[in-house]
């Protein structure tokens, strides 16, 4: 494995990876964006998104990676004014200015990502906070090279106070896109730290592991090496790294569980966006110094190679001892048995 030199270019660092892989099997250009939210102001975000967009397919990117909750924000440090047996107006307030800052899927804002796939003709992975009525989601949005919306994963299990102001996906949005590049499917954060979930994406054969996070511990570093060792897979791990500037000021936002509010400079989440091969070869990453651009080819034939030790879900399996069943299908809370679906002698005249 040769390190390229890095490059420097226009805001965030760029560092390229050659796998050295052979002729006969596909290398692909992938590239994760380490950068954060325009907090509340999501046409900005989008903008900063489109810049940086380009300038990785100016490297040649065939893929691009963003972070969790990118369109949107990841509010951290935020309580939404939440304890136990009660909500705060001002708790209120920020939910509806938050609700606000999310997307419709599909709506305008997927509109534009599309066209920036389509523009850059690249493979595009983003994290959003999607609104559907009062509800909102953390979700990533897959798009091709067409400029094509092809869906979405809705995080199954946000984690600790997510779940107060975030909804639940469910089984039928844990997609495995079958590509030139690859198999490409996305878990996000804690729920990638779920055996059963993983699973199911080994199951759908992923190729390309997606995974948008907000955790920047060391820690993160290890669940991302098991995982690709594990699943066999290239994993492409993004996240923001954001300083307290990149959120609005106080008294407006602000970071709970902290003794002292953070300067304007305090860096509040650094990053540690990383790019590992099925072997377990960190091949770019982890970065904490700022905002990023981190690219490696991968060579698919690494996948092959991977799996002869280890496949999870091939000859290392043993489905007569152990198997796992995926209900692959939306529940609604509400259905309406039409009348003009019922048989002509039981309706009412």
């Amino acid at each position: 494995m040769a390190l390229v030199p890095s490059t420097t270019i226009d805001g965030p660092f760029f560092a390229e990876v050659d796998m050295g892989g052979d002729s006969s099997s596909t290398t692909v250009r992938a590239t994760i964006v380490q950068a954060s939210t325009v907090f509340y102001d999501t046409p900005a975000t989008l903008d900063k998104a489109e810049k940086l967009i380009a300038d990785a397919a100016t490297y040649g990117a065939q893929l691009v990676v963003f972070p969790e909750a990118f369109i949107g924000g990841y509010p951290r440090g935020s309580t939404f004014g939440v304890t136990i047996g009660s909500r705060s107006a001002k708790g209120k307030e920020d939910f509806r200015r938050y609700h606000a800052a999310a997307i419709d899927v599909p709506g305008p804002e997927v509109d534009r990502l599309a066209a920036m796939a389509g523009k850059h003709k690249i493979f595009l992975v983003m994290g959003v906070i999607e609104r559907e009525g009062y509800t909102l989601y953390c979700t990533v949005l897959f798009f091709d090279p067409q400029g094509q919306y092809l869906g979405k994963h809705r995080k199954l299990m946000p984690t600790a106070l997510e779940r107060v102001i975030w909804g639940f996906g469910d089984g039928s949005t844990i997609p495995v896109y079958e590509t030139p590049l690859g198999k490409i499917g996305a878990l996000i954060c804690w729920e990638n730290r779920m055996p059963l979930l993983r699973t199911a994406l080994y199951g759908k054969g992923i190729e390309i592991y997606c995974a948008p996070t907000a955790d920047a511990r060391d820690v993160w570093q290890a669940s991302m090496t098991h995982i690709a060792l594990e699943g066999g897979c290239f994993v492409l791990s993004a996240n923001q790294f954001c300083r307290r500037k990149d959120y609005p000021p106080p008294p407006d936002y602000m970071f709970a569980g902290m003794d002292d509010e953070p300067l304007p400079e305090s860096v509040v989440c650094a990053g540690g966006s990383v790019i590992i091969s099925p072997s377990g070869v960190v091949l770019a990453g982890p970065n904490y110094e700022g905002e990023a651009l981190i690219s490696a080819d991968l060579d698919l034939g690494e996948i092959v190679r991977a799996k002869f030790d280890f496949d999870v879900v091939g000859h290392y399996s043993r489905p007569e001892v152990l198997s796992l069943t995926v209900r692959d299908h939306s529940l609604k809370p509400v259905s309406f048995a039409s009348a003009e679906n019922k048989p002509e002698s039981t309706r009412k005249s």
